[in-house]
């Protein structure tokens, strides 16, 4: 893919970004708040995923895991 055609695909998401939220019809000053706004509550989001949900998604995974049958790792069984 060429950079000009990245460019301008970039350049046209953008537009329809700022179609969709209205932005357009905002003043500088109010875009640089709306963007800030957007990308502050954005980082938050993907931070409070990244500390709370994979402790959720590790405890589900073991307990189907369980569910099926499966044992754990350190679980020795003696064969003679």
């Amino acid at each position: 893919m060429d950079i000009k055609g990245m460019k301008n695909y970039l350049y046209w998401l953008y537009c329809q970004f700022e179609l969709i939220t209205c932005s357009y019809l905002m003043e500088p000053w109010e875009k640089l708040l709306f963007y800030t706004f957007n990308i502050a509550m954005l980082v938050m989001v993907l931070y409070t995923a990244y500390i709370f949900v994979p402790v959720p998604v590790s405890t589900a995974f073991q307990f189907f895991l369980h569910l099926f049958g499966n044992q754990h790792e350190n679980t020795v069984s003696i064969v003679k």
